[in-house]
């Protein structure tokens, strides 16, 4: 998705400065990542990739799904799909469908930021509790001097502890990592 980042990045421009000025930017989230997880399928690829695609039909059907998956929460003001159906009909007409996944992902980098809010990826041995959620969420909040934003995973293979990676940075605090330290200064020294 990295080659797509160029292509991406103005649309998601264009589509977080009209839902900040409509004051929608959860409504475009929802709307974002459920056309690009439909994007991404692949069988929607395989569509993609045919010859033969149609690529405003292929928009029409993705606005179809966000509108029939949204419509109970009345995603854009008023229950108006239209913008979100014209931002799927350009990107039809710039053949730029198959970016949709990187579009939604550079969205809610906009949208964090705004927010004030880091995505941290927490992976661990075990799963977490809410308890121990919260207690990392206010810690990291208060080293980061943000909110946090916790996206959890299971690594069984780490043994034990975490680790957390907050943009580029990692925090590794994984008994694996704590083993194979060990090991390295064993044989080192």
């Amino acid at each position: 998705m990295a080659e797509l980042a160029p292509i991406a990045r103005p649309y998601a421009q264009a589509v977080f400065e009209m839902a900040r000025d409509s004051k929608q930017l959860a409504a475009w989230s929802s709307v974002l990542e459920l056309a690009a997880a439909a994007a991404a399928s692949s069988e929607f690829r395989v569509l993609l990739q045919s010859p033969a695609a149609d690529l405003q039909a292929l928009a029409q059907l993705l606005a179809g799904i966000c509108r029939e998956q949204l419509k109970d929460c009345a995603p854009l003001s008023g229950g108006d799909a239209a913008p979100a159906e014209n931002l799927l009909r350009l990107l039809a007409e710039n053949r730029r469908l198959s970016a949709l996944p990187a579009i939604a992902e550079a969205y809610e980098a906009l949208r964090a930021r705004a927010e004030n809010v880091l995505d941290v990826q927490v992976a661990s041995a075990t799963a977490l509790d809410e308890a121990q959620q919260r207690s990392l969420a206010e810690a990291l909040q208060k080293r980061l001097g943000k909110q946090v934003r916790l996206h959890l995973k299971l690594d069984p293979a780490l043994l034990g502890g975490a680790r957390l990676q907050v943009g580029d940075q990692v925090i590794d605090g994984s008994v694996r990592t704590r083993l194979e330290k060990l090991a390295n200064a064993m044989t080192t020294g």
